[in-house]
């Protein structure tokens, strides 16, 4: 069954169209997001071949891995400990909530890689604490 899961993972990214409003590319105020064209003489409307794809059902990606990771797992925002329960490291992956300080998204993420979770956006911990202070010294010895 993974395998089959990664078949389709990889089968949905091959699938994917590029969707771009139209006019893009020629005006820089112009943001790169889909905007459905409505104008009377659009050739992107009528659907004109050289003018690029419309959104359409036959783009969707295949339901049994919609809206799972590409790494296979279902993406579950966390905001604390707590919600580590009920979660499966088999089934979820954790990503730490952007509002979550640091001292407390260290402490989840120690928590939930202890869990066997995978963690998604991961805070870099930094090896040492006294890293300035050894530089400065230095500093001070080197004139």
């Amino acid at each position: 069954m993974a395998d089959e899961k990664m078949r389709l993972i990889r089968m949905r990214a091959g699938n994917r169209a590029r969707f771009q409003r139209r006019g893009v590319h020629e005006k820089d105020r112009l943001a790169d997001v889909w905007r459905k064209p409505k104008g009377r003489h659009n050739k992107l409307r009528r659907q004109i071949k050289a003018k690029g794809p419309l959104p359409r059902p036959g783009y969707g990606s295949p339901a049994a891995v919609r809206g799972l990771h590409p790494c296979g797992l279902s993406d579950m925002l966390v905001y604390n400990e707590g919600m580590l329960a009920p979660l499966d490291p088999e089934v979820h992956a954790v990503r730490i909530a952007g509002g979550v300080g640091r001292k407390k998204k260290t402490e989840i993420q120690k928590k939930a890689l202890d869990a066997g979770f995978r963690v998604l956006n991961p805070v870099q911990v930094q090896a040492t604490e006294e890293g300035p202070a050894e530089e400065a010294e230095e500093a001070d010895g080197d004139e």
